[in-house]
């Protein structure tokens, strides 16, 4: 198995139920839902992704030709910026584009001999391998689920063809709204924090990492 990575680097997560936990981000190249290129965009199935996840041009990116080596540059991540050694806090996010498409047991079992607790952010379309310890399901528009079941299900608001209520009924621990990024338009935020306030099962996640300048 060959692994096409964007990027690979260390930072705080920025959103959802771990924000503000350190964690080294794997950046897997590649989605189902939409190719990356601007001029796909309009035919995408995906169109608000903000994230740059073509290529292997990021930092730490590239392809790495087994599970042990891409874990060792997770690792080596990990440690270079980390001062304090404890194996028991190591974490990583594999994310993407969509890191289901590649994501397999091997790299989660490879990760786990490195004592890393493993976190998935998916966009729910790809059933995940055996083994992850924490899957984080973001759906996209009308995009049928596979993963019916997990920790966090984390909403992008609003959708119009993606509401709420679809998804109340699945077998996730937290539900979570986050306002969709549109150049700064605060209607959504307020209208997140509106549905939030009046559906006690949501929480609100916003994006930290933008307004601290950090990946």
């Amino acid at each position: 198995m060959t692994y096409t990575v964007k990027e690979i680097f260390l930072t705080l997560q920025g959103e959802g139920c771990h924000t503000g936990r350190s964690a080294v981000f794997c950046r897997f190249a590649g989605c189902n839902l939409w190719s990356g290129r601007r001029e796909d965009r309009a035919q995408a199935r995906c169109r608000f992704c903000d994230t740059d996840f073509l290529g292997t041009d990021g930092t730490g990116g590239g392809k790495f030709d087994s599970a042990p080596a891409l874990a060792d540059a997770i690792e080596g991540c990990w440690k270079d910026g980390v001062v304090v050694e404890d194996r028991t806090r190591r974490w990583v996010v594999l994310t993407g584009g969509e890191p289901l498409l590649q994501v397999d047991e091997g790299l989660i079992g490879a990760l786990h001999e490195r004592g890393f607790g493993v976190a998935v952010e998916t966009n729910g379309t790809v059933l995940p391998p055996s083994g992850i310890d924490w899957i984080c399901v973001s759906p996209k528009g009308e995009e049928p689920l596979q993963v019916l079941a997990g920790d966090e299900l984390k909403l992008v608001y609003p959708q119009t063809d993606c509401p709420p209520e679809r998804f109340v009924m699945l077998d996730f621990r937290h539900f979570l709204l986050q306002p969709l990024d549109e150049g700064g338009d605060r209607r959504h935020e307020r209208a997140a924090l509106s549905y939030c306030r009046s559906h006690p099962r949501w929480q609100l996640s916003l994006q930290t990492h933008k307004w601290l300048g950090i990946p």
